[in-house]
């Protein structure tokens, strides 16, 4: 048994490069595919007691449907959650040298937010927001939203305090010696 899964969180990166690869029927739009990186972070203090911040960045390729969504609603800085699988494929570059690169093929992708919105509005209609799972169909789903905060009211009217009865004294409790055969 084996298992390749990828789980991240992030913000993008650059804007999604989308292409279209060919198709086999003449005239017919092939297949879509995008293409950005996903910057994932991690704060922690080091020995001398400051705050660092390590950045680590991920090659992520989304096909079909996916595609469609990042085309469409992906911008740089968009928060995502990506589920998917690491691939790692050889190419040669334009030196004629052969070189190998790790990507992270797309099986479920979330839209959570955008990071620095100038407008202050959202990156995308909100009717739209939500995720895909490739095989299925896109999923109106929010992304991770603030559980709302309780508030505590002041009472409109003092309390007056009731009047209780004197307490009782209770019994002082008594060892008899016997022991029981309970297991509790």
């Amino acid at each position: 048994m084996s298992l390749n899964k990828v789980m991240l969180i992030g913000n993008v990166g650059r804007d999604p490069e989308v292409r279209y690869l060919e198709g086999n029927n003449p005239g017919a739009q092939g297949r879509k595919v995008a293409t950005f990186t996903l910057a994932t972070s991690e704060r922690f203090r080091d020995r001398n007691g400051e705050t660092r911040e390590n950045t680590e960045w991920h090659n992520i390729v989304a096909w079909g449907q996916p595609a469609d969504v990042c085309e469409r609603f992906v911008r740089k800085g968009t928060q995502l959650y990506i589920e998917g699988r690491l691939r790692t494929r050889k190419y040669t570059d334009r030196n004629g040298q052969e070189k190998y690169t790790t990507e992270i093929n797309v099986d479920t992708l979330q839209l959570l937010g955008r990071r620095d919105n100038a407008d202050g509005g959202s990156a995308y209609p909100s009717d739209q927001q939500g995720g895909y799972q490739q095989g299925g169909s896109y999923q109106r789903q929010g992304g991770y939203q603030q559980p709302p905060q309780q508030s505590y009211q002041r009472p409109a009217a003092p309390v007056q305090p009731v009047q209780s009865a004197p307490a009782v004294p209770e019994a002082p409790a008594v060892d008899d010696g016997s022991t029981d055969d309970l297991p509790f």
